[in-house]
């Protein structure tokens, strides 16, 4: 994510979803494959939620999602919508229920393996729960296939934050960061949980459908509407959802390596924005050259009026048309944000942070290698950008928190705060090693959720310096800055 084009991206301040009560306490289970530490974390036995450290009783417990299909049919300026949702996961216990974050739906029915199942909505941390009783209870390592059919409508009130963001245009982008794609579908909304996906929307004729992954397919329906077929084999977070019925058109490219390229522009204004996202295909061999190959199998930029930020949506970032206006000199340094949400592809959404709290994770790559992308090209001074980022973050350290222990999403700490501990590292540690740090990790922990600790760890395992296990632990998590590496005249604002 990145902050808003025109003013300061205000802290995100998001409650929570409850865990269902099963017939046993209900544990939080991390996504397969994580590290040692992710996969040895979990909730006290009844307690409520995954226990993320900012939003403790986001997520469910008790099961883990392999894929989702969701078939989704929105009518554009009504706003009305009507969803099924198909989950397929695996018992990580036994189960005589089990809970799903919803919020601002109306439930129409739900089965779970065909048959009729249980269910009840509740009051949640930022939305709802649904609660699921099967008609016959789960077994551990049984694998098992619920379907919710609900409906509703997009600008209908939320008990929480809404991911829902609407364009002149009638339609809709899906904005679900953090905590937020429970607004479109129930789902396990936590960053832990993640899992391949299929889609299916419909959009009237003069609008078009966008979502994660590649186009599959569109079948013409009767009435005139088209539906888009889409398919995401990598997996991916719910908070990374990017489902969207526009007016938009499709522009197509490929990267030097010839990756497949697709974008959605406002309709009519392809000559303006064709020369903006013509540029990926250089931005992701710049960063192929630092991180290797892209981990996904297609990439593209949705520009849309009905969005205020930018997002790092999965294989699909989302951009507000404020961005792309060249600076008072005539040159385009929007170019940096683009490259921050392509940062993101591989650190943030191939490599997932095992909970919120670890943002640092995702975010400081993606400001420390648009800032270097800008430096570059004569735009800025990255030097420059962390002296001042060093001088402020004392005090934003005891506000609001230290960079890899915020108190809260949003905060400068998780921007430039979390860049400056890469820049004090690569001061440490030198150049090549730090490429070579930064190079192995997505490559190492692809497609996994991870800690901060095992970051440390890879940094000592790559370079081979034990010392930077105290080094990087005063950083992330000190009171107050440690010296700067080679400067020794930073000092802190007082």
């Amino acid at each position: 994510m990145n902050r808003r084009p025109t003013s300061r991206r205000s802290a995100l301040r998001l409650g929570g979803t409850a865990l269902a009560a099963a017939g046993a306490p209900v544990l939080g289970v991390p996504a397969p494959g994580p590290s040692a530490e992710a996969a040895g974390r979990r909730p006290a036995p009844g307690s409520p939620g995954l226990g993320d450290p900012l939003f403790p009783t986001l997520g469910n417990g008790g099961y883990q999602v392999a894929h989702y299909d969701l078939t989704f049919d929105f009518t554009p300026v009504t706003y009305d919508y009507t969803g099924r949702v198909v989950l397929h996961a695996r018992a990580q216990q036994d189960l005589s229920a089990f809970n799903l974050d919803t919020d601002g739906h109306t439930i129409d029915s739900v089965t779970v393996d065909g048959r009729a199942a249980g269910w009840a909505l509740s009051p949640g941390g930022s939305g709802q729960e649904l609660t699921v009783t099967p008609a016959r209870p789960l077994r551990r390592s049984d694998a098992f296939t619920v379907t919710v059919r609900h409906h509703g409508n997009g600008k209908a009130p939320r008990s929480g934050l809404t991911g829902w963001r609407f364009g002149s245009d009638g339609g809709f982008a899906c904005a679900a960061q953090a905590s937020r794609a429970d607004t479109f579908f129930p789902c396990n909304d936590h960053p832990s949980d993640k899992a391949t996906w299929t889609f299916h929307l419909s959009a009237p004729e003069g609008y078009v459908a966008a979502a994660n992954g590649e186009l599959l397919r569109r079948t013409r329906r009767a009435d005139g509407s088209t539906v888009w077929h889409f398919a995401l084999r990598e997996r991916m977070a719910t908070e990374l959802v990017g489902i969207a019925v526009v007016r938009g058109t499709y522009l197509y490219g490929s990267s030097h390596r010839g990756l497949p390229l697709r974008h959605i522009v406002p309709r009519g204004q392809e000559d303006r924005y064709r020369p903006v996202v013509d540029r990926t295909a250089d931005h992701i061999a710049w960063l192929e050259a630092k991180f290797g190959r892209y981990p996904f199998s297609v990439y593209g930029c949705h520009i849309y009026d009905g969005y205020s930020d930018a997002l790092e949506n999965q294989t699909l970032s989302l951009f507000s048309t404020d961005w792309f206006t060249p600076d008072a000199a005539g040159r385009p340094r929007y170019e940096t944000t683009m490259v921050h949400e392509l940062v993101h592809q591989w650190y943030g959404d191939s490599v997932t942070p095992a909970d919120w709290q670890q943002a640092w994770l995702n975010e400081g790559p993606a400001v420390h290698y648009a800032a270097l992308y800008g430096e570059e090209r004569g735009w800025s001074v990255l030097d420059d950008k962390m002296r001042a980022a060093y001088a402020g973050l004392d005090k934003i350290r005891a506000q609001d928190g230290p960079p890899g222990r915020p108190r809260e999403l949003g905060g400068t700490n998780i921007y430039d705060g979390d860049a400056l501990v890469l820049y004090a590292l690569r001061l440490r540690i030198g150049d090549k090693r730090f490429a070579r740090v930064m190079r192995l990790w997505p490559e190492r922990f692809k497609d996994r959720n991870v800690t901060s600790e095992d970051f440390i760890r890879h940094a000592v395992r790559v370079t081979g310096d034990r010392s930077l296990h105290g080094f990087l632990r005063d950083w992330l998590f000190g009171a107050v800055n440690p010296p700067m590496p080679g400067r020794p005249d930073w000092r802190a604002d007082t």
